[in-house]
């Protein structure tokens, strides 16, 4: 009995097998049919899709940046002598030439006295070689003195007139002193505390300042760029700038090289300015270049050494655009997508981008403008797949979102009422 349920059992598998084999080539293309997920029993994949076009976009480029100050002037004494005033607040703003401290000047006053009489001396004297020079001429022209004689009151003469411009240059001299024991600004700024106080002996020579002036209005913002990130930024300046020269307009800041500086210190707040000049040589230590924009500083929110953000406006230039979500890294690096052809089937491309713009690429080439891109359900495709388009409403969504919400909350309210 159990050996002819066995040779049943076996009888019945064999069965089993051969159906099997004969069914399977039927069924295989369908199934391989629908794993392609073009057509067959699953139809054609529904994907969103978008035109791509050129676009104008604004070139931004965020650097990291220092603040440096547009001038900075150390406080020196220039003739030597003991402090008996300091005339100014320390932390205050102070103006060219005002007066900040008063060195004891009774030495150089006495120098002026003295030298003022050195220089009535000399003048009598040359009074007297004058009215002597005048008799020996009157002389020689009656024939009663020598060539010699002439010759020697006409030196006298010369030395005399060489005399008072001596003693009047150091007439000069000692009133410049006098002047330098008032020690004034020499730039307009905010000055810092002071190194010395009352009583403290200085001199012309010393290495240590009496005070630092700084101006904080405008200011210098100096950025880092790599060499290869500069030349484009130069290209550009240099086209904006024979544009600019080819145009009749009255002289002012180019708005192609506008700088916006966020300063996160002070809640985001911008502050605007202008690029001045990029540097020529490239740091061998960083591969970089300096960029150095001018800052207008009303009010006061940078100060030297803060690190800020740079925001560089280069103008603007017509690009193709795609958005990030369109795309996928490929092991390569390149940017993947999904274009739709003009039967309706799907075939990948591989994009080269220059950079990121907002949620976008910005695309050097792969793609032209008009090609219908896929940006939703492109990872269910294979190459020639069929697809069934639709509009991307990526941007409209969370409008529509906000207006089913609005009219949720609207019926709320009046059913409540």
């Amino acid at each position: 009995m159990k050996k002819s349920t066995l040779f049943t059992g076996l009888i019945i598998l064999v069965l089993i097998i051969v159906v099997a084999w004969l069914l399977w080539p039927k069924s295989a293309p369908e199934n391989a049919q629908g794993m392609m997920g073009g057509y067959g029993a699953q139809g054609p994949v529904p994907v969103e899709t978008i035109r791509v076009k050129q676009q104008s976009v604004d070139m931004t480029m965020e650097l990291p940046a220092r603040v440096v100050a547009y001038r900075q002037s150390d406080v020196r004494p220039q003739v030597s002598g003991i402090i008996e005033e300091r005339l100014y607040q320390q932390g205050s703003l102070v103006e060219k030439g005002q007066k900040l401290y008063q060195l004891d000047d009774a030495r150089y006053i006495a120098n002026l006295k003295s030298a003022e009489a050195d220089l009535q001396n000399a003048r009598a004297q040359l009074k007297t070689i004058k009215t002597r020079a005048q008799r020996i001429r009157s002389l020689k022209a009656q024939k009663a003195v020598s060539q010699q004689d002439l010759d020697d009151v006409e030196a006298q003469l010369a030395q005399a007139e060489a005399g008072i411009a001596v003693a009047q240059s150091n007439v000069d001299l000692q009133k410049i002193n006098i002047e330098y024991a008032q020690i004034k600004a020499p730039i307009s700024g905010r000055i810092g505390q002071t190194f010395l106080t009352e009583g403290a002996l200085v001199s012309s020579g010393q290495q240590q300042p009496l005070a630092i002036i700084t101006q904080l209005s405008p200011v210098y913002v100096d950025m880092q760029v790599s060499a290869d990130r500069a030349q484009r930024v130069m290209s550009l300046l240099s086209q904006q700038q024979r544009a600019k020269e080819t145009q009749d307009s009255e002289e002012q800041t180019p708005q192609e090289n506008r700088l916006t500086v966020s300063i996160p210190q002070n809640n985001g707040e911008s502050l605007t300015g202008y690029l001045e000049f990029s540097d020529v040589v490239v740091e061998q230590s960083t591969g970089a270049i300096t960029l150095r924009a001018v800052i207008e500083n009303e009010p006061v929110n940078l100060l030297p050494g803060m690190f800020v953000t740079a925001s560089l406006q280069l103008g603007t230039s017509e690009d193709i655009l795609v958005p990030q979500r369109a795309t996928s890294r490929n092991p390569l690096g390149g940017l993947d997508v999904w274009v739709v052809n003009d039967d309706n089937t799907a075939t990948k491309k591989t994009l080269q981008s220059r950079q990121a713009y907002q949620d976008q690429w910005i695309i050097e080439n792969g793609i032209q403008a008009g090609e219908e891109l896929v940006v939703v359900g492109y990872q269910k495709l294979q190459p020639g797949a069929e697809v069934k388009t639709s509009p991307w409403q990526g941007s409209e969504q969370p409008q529509a979102a906000t207006q089913k919400q609005s009219q949720a909350e609207s019926k709320q309210t009046q059913s409540q009422e």
